[in-house]
């Protein structure tokens, strides 16, 4: 014990835990304030049609306001079902045969629910994506004739931009998905789709390489003892492309979420995207403010995800030393 205390007030352990924590917080806070400075900086000298360009300071106020919104949106929506609940009890009250009707509140959605719209948009065509990428590059990495079949299709359709795609998939959508109690909305398909066919290819190429690239040694090996093909890719292939997988799915989620707000704009989805869309054709003076939030917001959250990912790949790979960074 004693050696141990020792070495923790070494002048050199010392040093090494002031240069760690300067590592961990003290950079990224430099660099944070500096970007703060220099943003209100430039915000200042920039004038607009509707004022000043939002610094964080006026980021920060509207931010406030959103949330503000958020709460008494809800206060609202709460009120009218207490209001609804209580005339049809005095309705049954009257006559216990009397037909009651349930209306759901039909409000502006607030900010927050624009957020919680896009995620879950995002989530469902990321899904989709992957549920088909995967496979399809475990089977591209596996054999070469179908690599070589798939691979121009791959080629033509990667740098295919999503504003293509969205008419498409909203013609689509419309002439198929008919249905008297639709589980889904047709702009949540819409945007999801569209997402789901940018996120294919990053998932698709990494898979792929990651797969091909196996060590031969392992791939020999199972041969040998004869494992079965799906026992194979379970045991051999899978654990050693692993980092290549995730890597294409954290490419595909950054793209998936890139994309989605160009297509919630373009389409007037709910979502972002429309958030910022209305904002922007609102003309008012907050309305740059608040457009500044959204922008801010979806840099955030789109850097959330990323970690998600690097959280879920540190726990599904077999490298436990991978670093979050």
């Amino acid at each position: 014990m004693a050696e141990a205390t020792e070495r923790l007030l070494a002048p050199g352990a010392y040093f090494d835990r002031v240069n760690a924590l300067g590592r961990s917080a003290l950079l990224p806070a430099l660099g944070i304030t500096t970007f703060l400075l220099l943003w209100q900086l430039a915000a200042s000298s920039i004038e607009t049609s509707l004022g000043d360009f939002p610094g964080p300071r006026d980021v920060w106020v509207q931010t406030s306001n959103l949330v503000d919104e958020h709460w008494s949106e809800r206060a609202r929506a709460e009120a009218f079902y207490e209001r609804q609940e209580q005339r049809n009890a005095e309705r049954l009250a009257r006559d216990a045969d009397a037909p009651v009707r349930w209306r759901a509140y039909t409000g502006k959605p607030t900010f927050f629910d624009q957020v919680a719209t896009s995620l879950a948009t995002v989530a469902f065509g990321f899904c989709l994506a992957a549920l088909v990428a995967v496979p399809l590059g475990i089977l591209c990495g596996l054999s070469d004739p179908i690599y070589r079949a798939v691979n121009p299709v791959i080629q033509v359709f990667k740098p295919v931009s999503p504003l293509a795609w969205l008419p498409l998939v909203t013609m689509v959508v419309s002439a198929t998905y008919v249905a008297e109690n639709p589980l889904f909305e047709k702009s949540f398909l819409n945007s999801a789709f569209t997402v789901a066919l940018c996120c294919i290819w990053p998932t698709v190429i990494n898979t792929t390489v990651g797969v091909a690239g196996v060590d031969r040694t392992l791939v020999d090996v199972s041969r040998v003892i004869g494992l079965r093909p799906l026992t194979h890719i379970r045991k051999v292939i899978l654990p050693a492309a692993i980092p290549m997988i995730f890597t294409g799915l954290r490419l595909s989620l950054a793209t998936g979420w890139m994309v989605l707000i160009a297509a919630e704009m373009l389409a007037q989805n709910p979502g972002l995207g429309k958030f910022i869309w209305d904002e922007f054709q609102n003309g008012s003076s907050d309305s740059l403010g608040r457009i500044m939030v959204a922008v801010v917001t979806i840099g955030i959250v789109g850097f959330l995800l990323d970690q998600l990912m690097l959280v879920l790949q540190r726990r599904f790979s077999w490298d436990k030393q991978a670093i979050l960074r």
